[in-house]
């Protein structure tokens, strides 16, 4: 008697860890895909490129986006974003870079709804070369270096989800449980949008939505570059 009641304590204390655990996971994983699935310029780029150029570009362009979610989540698991996060100048750089490629792609969106239909049409007929995979993947990876956005977001993460006493396992799932979740949600946007009737829409609007894209990057871009003004 004395023997079982001295392991029931232990028991419990193994199951409520085990719960607390869960419920960790539980909110780094819904932060995750709220922070992860809402729209910003990597999601957008992957809508256009998926609408104007079909799925294998969206899906090289949104590997790239993920590659660069993971070696972020990498750096914040060994303490090297932190590290970075307290360097001001670090972050600046980052901030100025990322903000500069972002008005990059908001001067190419906007010189594509500047472009008459009856232009676009002649040069894809002729063969016209597009950007290739590897061009794509690179494209993607430059979206999320230079956003220091994700370093903080990496890092807020895992305090929610590690304890002081956490283990390599615990970071071990967080960090491929968010790998997943990141290649369902960017890999999901290049499906969805790089079908039929998401490429009817883009044929027939195509202007608009160049020019949606270009405000878009314009101000996150703009934003990026007067966040430390």
């Amino acid at each position: 008697m004395s023997i079982a009641f001295l392991t029931l304590p232990a028991a419990s204390e193994r199951r409520s860890a085990l719960s607390s655990q869960l419920h960790h996971l539980l909110l780094v994983y819904t932060a995750y895909v709220i922070a992860a699935g809402s729209p910003g310029p990597s999601n957008m780029r992957i809508m256009g490129v998926a609408m104007e150029r079909g799925r294998p570009a969206a899906l090289a362009l949104a590997a790239g986006v993920v590659t660069c979610l993971v070696f972020w989540g990498v750096m914040a698991a060994t303490g090297i974003s932190a590290l970075l996060a307290r360097y001001a100048e670090a972050l600046v750089v980052l901030e100025v870079f990322g903000g500069l490629y972002l008005l990059f792609l908001a001067l190419k969106a906007g010189r594509a709804a500047l472009t008459p239909d009856e232009s676009v049409a002649p040069r894809a007929e002729a063969g016209e070369a597009s950007p290739s995979s590897a061009a794509l993947y690179r494209q993607g990876l430059l979206m999320h270096l230079g956003n220091p956005k994700s370093v903080l977001a990496w890092i807020a993460l895992m305090t929610l989800g590690l304890g002081p006493d956490a283990s390599w396992r615990s970071v071990a799932v967080i960090l491929g449980g968010c790998a997943v979740l990141s290649v369902t949600i960017f890999c999901g946007y290049a499906v969805v949008f790089s079908t039929a009737p998401m490429v009817r829409l883009y044929r027939r609007a195509r202007r608009w939505i160049e020019g949606v894209l270009a405000v878009f990057f314009g101000l996150a871009g703009t934003r990026l570059l007067l966040s430390r003004a």
